[in-house]
């Protein structure tokens, strides 16, 4: 049976994949958030996992205002990266597993979540500017993706409660699923920041740390919040906590953090969290 054996909580900033593609991770400027990742990817290495099921949402990249689904869930064999302006990456297509994405969506729907499936589209940054940091891509991938689009733009939202639930349904979508695969969850996203309006720039370095505190430890408080709760405290665009949500709650019960990197050198506090489940493996890096 498929185990979810990990969770990653990172941020999915689009001059971070910039960044990557000039070749920028020595600079002092960039060195500490992409030394942050080194050792995620090496956790991945060693635990040999199979699949990465991302919490992210779509820029208008996929999806756009006229049409904005709440939760959507990407099935194929293979999904091509956005050029969101700056170019084509030099990325190969992000690959898929079709009959898992598939069997993920019928849980999800028997698990009464209605969910909008999409093929054939695009993703942007909200996937492909952490994933070459988590994964190498040379001459591909080493393993596939399971894209779930979680809408934080349009109004209304999801709720902080829902998107928990999503990732508990999709716990059990995985762990029903009869093939061996080792998962890890990908919540992406935030933390604080907010780039427009009369507080763009703003930060709030000590919220940060306690939304993740409260993530590890206690994230049913966590699900009380109301949007407006996460804006004022995080600014207008931390409303993305909600996905870190997600893939905690496809971790279940008690985890442990075995990594942590936050890095505030632009209007968006960079941050990348790993945990375990308490029960798993005392693999360290």
């Amino acid at each position: 049976m498929a185990k979810i054996i990990g969770g990653i909580g990172t941020s999915h900033v689009p001059t971070i994949g910039v960044a990557y593609d000039k070749g920028r991770q020595n600079e002092p400027a960039w060195a500490p958030l992409f030394d942050g990742y080194k050792p995620v990817a090496a956790w991945l290495e060693a635990q040999k996992a199979d699949v990465l099921v991302f919490f992210y949402n779509d820029h208008g990249t996929t999806f756009f205002f006229d049409m904005y689904p709440t939760f959507a869930l990407g099935v194929g064999e293979h999904f091509p990266v956005a050029d969101e302006g700056a170019g084509l990456r030099n990325l190969p297509p992000i690959r898929g597993d079709v009959k898992l994405q598939a069997h993920i969506a019928q849980s999800l729907v028997n698990d009464e979540f209605d969910l909008t499936v999409f093929q054939d589209k695009p993703i942007d940054h909200g996937v492909a500017s952490p994933l070459p940091l988590l994964w190498p891509h040379q001459p591909d991938w080493p393993g596939t993706v399971v894209p779930i689009a979680i809408n934080v733009l349009q109004y209304p939202l999801p709720t902080a409660r829902r998107c928990y639930r999503l990732g508990q349904a999709v716990r059990r979508a995985i762990e029903s699923y009869p093939e061996d695969l080792r998962v890890v969850v990908v919540g992406t996203g935030g933390l604080s920041h907010q780039i427009h309006g009369e507080r763009t720039g703003f930060n709030n370095t000590e919220w940060d740390m306690k939304f993740l505190e409260l993530l590890q430890n206690d994230p049913e408080q966590l699900t009380k919040m109301t949007h407006t709760d996460f804006v004022r405290l995080g600014g207008a665009e931390s409303v993305e906590q909600i996905m870190w949500l997600a893939m905690r709650g496809a971790l279940g019960g008690p985890i442990r953090k075995i990594h942590q990197n936050y890095y505030l050198a632009t209007t968006t506090a960079m941050t990348v969290v790993l945990y375990e489940d308490d029960l798993e493996s005392e693999v360290r890096v």
